[in-house]
C-alpha cells in the first residue's frame, strides 16, 4: 500500500490493535491506520466533542505553553498567526494573542472559516492535530502555503520512537489518532518542503519555512 505521506508503495503491516490495523512506511516512516479502519466523520465529532478543553484551567496552559514558549522565542511581537485545528475550546490563540501574537482560530468541526485556508500567516500551530490527519501529504502541502517566508510552522504530539511499546501506548487509545510520526518522519517532511526542523522537547517540532527570494508565498489549497 502506498504511504498516505510520501507517497512510497513499501508501506507494510505494523501492527493490529484496540480494533484497528496500522501499517508503516519504510521510507518516511509514517505509521498509519489502515484507511478502512478510521472513524468516520460523525465518530470523529463525537470524540473530539468529549474533550474538556477549558481556556481558563492553568494545568491545560501549561500543557500548551510546551509549545507556546520555544515558538515566541523565535517570533517577533505583533507577528500574525493561525492555530490549525483548534478544537472545541479555542485556547492556544488566546494565549498566544493574549502575548502579542495575534492568532485566529481554524478547525473544520469547530471554527470552519474556509477563508482563513486562503490567507498567509508569520505562524502556524497544530496541537495535538497532525495525529488525526487522515491525508496528511495534501494536509502539509496546505499548510506550507499557508506559511509565509520566513515562517514557521508549530506541531506538537507524541512521537512513536524505538523506545515505545506500542501495544500498550496510551496514545493509541484514542481511535481519532490515525497517523503517527517518528523523527525521521518529521525530517522527511522538512525535506520534502524545503523547511528547517528544530526539536525543542520531545513532543515539539518547529519547522521553519526560510526565505526564497526566487519564488513567493504559495497559497494553500481548499481541498479536503
Amino acid at each position: 500500500m502506498r504511504c498516505i505521506l510520501c507517497g512510497h508503495p513499501g508501506s507494510r503491516h505494523f501492527a493490529a490493535v484496540w480494533g484497528q490495523r496500522y501499517l508503516r512506511c519504510s521510507r518516511c516512516g509514517l505509521t498509519f491506520v489502515h484507511p478502512g479502519d478510521r472513524p468516520n466523520h460523525e465518530e470523529e465529532r463525537a470524540r473530539y466533542e468529549t474533550h474538556e478543553n477549558d481556556p481558563d484551567d492553568p494545568r491545560y496552559r501549561a500543557f500548551l505553553d510546551r509549545l507556546a514558549q520555544p515558538l515566541m522565542e523565535r517570533l517577533t511581537p505583533g507577528m500574525v498567526g493561525l492555530d490549525y485545528g483548534s478544537g472545541p475550546g479555542p485556547t492556544l490563540s488566546r494565549m498566544l494573542t493574549e502575548r502579542g501574537y495575534p492568532t485566529a482560530d481554524y478547525d473544520p468541526f469547530f471554527a470552519p472559516a474556509h477563508d482563513r485556508l486562503e490567507q498567509t500567516f508569520d505562524f502556524v500551530t497544530c496541537s495535538e492535530t497532525v495525529e488525526h490527519f487522515h491525508h496528511p501529504a495534501q494536509e502539509f502541502e496546505r499548510l506550507a502555503g499557508m506559511v509565509r517566508r520566513p515562517g514557521w510552522l508549530a506541531v506538537m504530539t507524541q512521537l512513536l520512537d524505538d523506545d515505545v511499546d506500542f501495544m500498550t501506548w496510551w496514545y493509541i487509545r484514542d481511535p481519532t489518532h490515525v497517523t503517527l510520526y517518528r523523527h525521521e518522519t518529521l525530517q522527511w517532511i522538512a525535506r520534502h518542503h524545503g523547511w528547517s526542523l528544530e526539536r525543542p522537547s520531545p513532543s515539539v517540532a518547529l519547522f521553519h519555512n526560510p526565505v526564497d527570494r526566487r519564488k513567493g508565498p504559495r497559497r494553500g489549497s481548499t481541498t479536503r
